[in-house]
C-alpha cells in the first residue's frame, strides 16, 4: 500500500522550500529521495528540504534542513522565517521558537501577515569557527582570489559564520558581471573551506544598501539566501562599508538586516509565501498538488 506524506511548498523571496511536518511520524526519505524531490524535473522542486520534528530542547519545533544535493546543513534564514510563519499561524501567537542543529532561533511577526523577523543570533568571525583550513588573524579580508594574479576577477573576501560558512567578495560593478555561475562552484569547494562555503558577490551602494548575488553551498545560484544576506550585512559593517542596518537586494526581493549593537544579534526581516499544499508517495516519489483547503 502506498504511503502518502503531505507537504507545503513555500518560499522566502523565491528561496524555495518543501516543508514536511514530521512531529508525529517521520517519513523515511534519504539523500536520493531529497535530490529527486528537490529537482524541478522530478519533484516539486526546492532549494532546501525542511523536516519539522519535535524539539528536544523545548522550542516550538526542531527544523531539520537538507540542501537540494541531499546533504544536511546547519541553518537557513529564509526557511526559519517560513516555518516561523507557520507556527505563528498554528498557535495564534506573535512569536515562535525554531530549533536547528546550531541552536534556537526566535521568529516574530513584522506587521503584514507574510512578513517575519528572525533573530539569527551572533555571527562568528574566528577562522576556526567559520571554519577555514588555515589560520587567519583577520577574517575581514583573507587571501583568496580567482583569475590572474595581477588582475583577479574576485579577490580578498570577508568570511563569517552565520550558522554556516560564508565568503563575501566586494565588487564595484553589477553583481551579474562576475561569472558566479562558473566561479561559484570552484570557490564553494576551495581547499580553504573544509566544510565548503556559501559564496556571494556584493555591491555596496551606500551606507544602508547593497545588492547581493549568491552561490549557495549544495544548491547553486539561488534567488535568495537569508544567511548570506546576514553575512554580507555584518561583513559590510566590519569593513566600514555600511551601517548596522542594511537593505539587501537579492534576485528574489529585499531583506532588511540589522546587526543589533547592544548584543550583536542579527535580525532579518522579509516576506514569505505559501504556494500550495501537496502529497508525496514515498514508495515511488510521485507527487501531486492538493486542492485548496485539503491539507490536513
Amino acid at each position: 500500500m502506498a504511503s502518502h506524506v503531505q507537504f507545503l511548498k513555500m518560499n522566502g523571496l523565491g528561496n524555495e522550500f518543501i516543508v514536511i511536518d514530521a512531529r508525529k511520524t517521520k517519513p523515511q526519505l534519504g539523500a536520493d529521495a531529497v535530490r529527486a524531490l528537490a529537482s524541478h524535473e522530478t519533484g516539486p522542486g526546492c532549494d532546501q528540504f525542511i523536516t519539522l520534528e519535535p524539539s528536544p530542547s523545548g522550542a516550538d519545533i526542531f527544523m531539520r534542513i537538507h540542501n537540494a544535493d541531499g546533504g544536511e546543513v546547519e541553518a537557513c534564514g529564509n526557511a526559519t522565517r517560513c516555518v516561523g510563519r507557520l507556527l505563528m499561524e498554528e498557535t495564534g501567537r506573535a512569536n515562535a521558537t525554531v530549533e536547528t542543529v546550531v541552536g534556537i532561533l526566535k521568529a516574530s511577526g513584522a506587521g503584514a501577515s507574510d512578513m517575519v523577523t528572525v533573530d539569527m543570533g551572533v555571527p562568528k568571525f574566528g577562522w576556526q569557527d567559520i571554519p577555514l583550513s588555515e589560520p587567519f588573524e583577520d577574517t575581514r579580508a583573507i587571501e583568496l582570489q580567482i583569475g590572474p594574479i595581477d588582475a583577479p576577477i574576485l579577490h580578498t573576501p570577508s568570511v563569517v559564520n552565520v550558522g554556516n560558512p560564508h565568503a563575501i567578495f566586494w565588487v564595484k560593478n553589477d553583481v551579474e558581471s562576475y561569472g558566479l555561475d562558473v566561479n561559484g562552484p570552484m570557490l564553494e569547494n576551495h581547499m580553504i573551506f573544509p566544510d565548503r562555503a556559501n559564496i556571494s558577490v556584493a555591491q555596496v551602494h551606500n551606507r544602508g544598501e547593497l545588492t547581493l548575488k549568491v552561490w549557495e553551498r549544495g544548491v547553486g545560484l539561488t534567488r535568495a539566501c537569508g544567511t548570506a544576506a546576514c553575512a554580507a550585512a555584518v561583513a559590510a559593517h566590519r569593513v566600514g562599508k555600511c551601517d548596522r542596518k542594511v537593505l539587501v537586494h537579492l534576485p528574489g526581493g529585499d531583506l532588511i538586516i540589522e546587526w543589533r549593537k547592544g548584543d550583536d544579534h542579527i535580525l532579518m526581516t522579509g516576506g514569505t509565501e505559501l504556494e500550495y499544499a501537496g502529497e508525496i508517495d514515498t514508495n515511488d516519489l510521485s507527487w501531486s498538488k492538493l486542492p485548496d483547503g485539503a491539507a490536513g
